[in-house]
């Protein structure tokens, strides 16, 4: 049992009904000054000016020049005289009690004696004739690999003999960077191949403008206008073309019309979340299209509203089996991965349908005599 809180004698209940303002009123302008200077300093509903104790009874002088002030301090302080050692500086002699570090505990001197290990006859002789490969393959085995480069750790991965100069004489050898040529240019005529694809040249199954620049509008829409009635185009790759949302649109227009695409890829361009969202919608006119892929836009980030607006679209397509396509959030990640993995699942089943029936149709049946 905790007993109640009193004051003066009485529980703290009993004040609640008190008039507080009625017993300041009672007070003297000097019994209010005291009781000002024992409120707490911290209470936030108080001026800053009234939460320190310290009461000037000085006239202000003007209002605060703040400049003259850090001239006056800066002064002050140049004139003043530092305050005389009681003891004159001597080079090399200590003043005052030298600071020495206390002893390390019991358990650490006896930790750091034991950590000399004799090992034995045996095993002393074991590890002084070992050879380099041999003490290698042990230090990989005991998880020593920052002691070791790429070639030796690898090399006693795969048991294999150390080349020369790269025993323990080369712990501190790096292996030489391999150089990669650069990718060349792409080479594809523009000009040419929108020639192809309205011409429906029954040769361009893949058309690759990666990585082109200065592509004009009027390039972009005469290549959609052509694509609208090819009928043997398979795969359109627009990487890093400076595809905008205007291009986007007269693209999807295009993707609503045409039946022979299975591949298309406008990754790193210029196109908004809006413009993504149209061109997945276009997807679902003629259902043809299996890989679809629209990540690395201006806009890095979707959002949750555009997300689940894709993530309907997608759940709708029933022939999709890759998006390439960043998604923040966890649901619309979820959702759209099993939706895919249900179409090529399906794809698979209708697949070994056709197996079964082109063997069964091809079987010959045994004559029954």
């Amino acid at each position: 049992m905790t007993t109640p809180a009193k004051l003066y004698g009485k529980d703290l209940s009993e004040y609640d009904e008190v008039d507080v303002d009625e017993l300041l009123a009672k007070l003297s302008p000097e019994e209010i000054k005291i009781l000002a200077k024992e409120v707490d300093p911290d209470d936030s509903f108080l001026p800053p000016s009234q939460r320190c104790n310290y009461d000037c009874e000085k006239e202000a002088t003007g209002p605060l020049n703040r400049k003259q002030l850090i001239d006056h301090i800066n002064k002050q302080a140049i004139e003043t005289p530092d305050q005389p050692e009681l003891k004159p500086y001597v080079p090399g002699t200590v003043r005052g009690k030298k600071w020495i570090p206390p002893p390390p505990p019991l358990k650490e001197q006896e930790a750091s004696e034991q950590i000399t290990i004799d090992l034995g006859d045996e095993y002393e002789q074991a590890l002084s004739d070992a050879t380099q490969e041999e003490i290698i393959d042990l230090a990989a085995i005991l998880g020593f690999h920052s002691m070791m480069n790429q070639d030796q750790y690898h090399a006693s991965l795969l048991n294999k003999g150390q080349p020369i100069g790269l025993g323990w004489d080369g712990i501190t050898k790096a292996s030489k960077q391999k150089i990669y040529p650069q990718d060349p240019p792409n080479t594809t005529d523009p000009d040419e191949t929108i020639k192809q694809v309205q011409q429906d040249d029954p040769k361009l199954v893949d058309l690759n403008w990666n990585n082109i620049k200065n592509i004009s509008d009027e390039k972009f829409d005469s290549l959609f206008e052509g694509l609208a009635n090819n009928s043997h185009l398979e795969t359109l790759s627009l990487t890093n073309v400076g595809l905008t949302d205007r291009s986007a649109l007269k693209l999807a227009d295009a993707l609503e019309k045409n039946n022979s695409l299975r591949v298309v890829n406008v990754e790193t361009n210029f196109i908004s979340p809006t413009g993504i969202v149209r061109l997945i919608k276009s997807l679902l006119k003629t259902k043809c299209v299996e890989e679809f892929r629209a990540s690395n836009q201006r806009s890095q980030v979707l959002g949750n509203k555009i997300e689940m607006e894709i993530t309907s679209l997608i759940e709708k397509n029933p022939t999709i089996l890759r998006l390439g396509l960043h998604l923040e959030y966890n649901d619309a990640r979820h959702r759209i991965a099993t939706h895919l993995q249900r179409n090529i699942d399906t794809i698979r089943k209708d697949l070994a349908l056709r197996l079964q029936f082109r063997f069964f149709n091809h079987r010959k049946t045994p004559l029954i005599n």
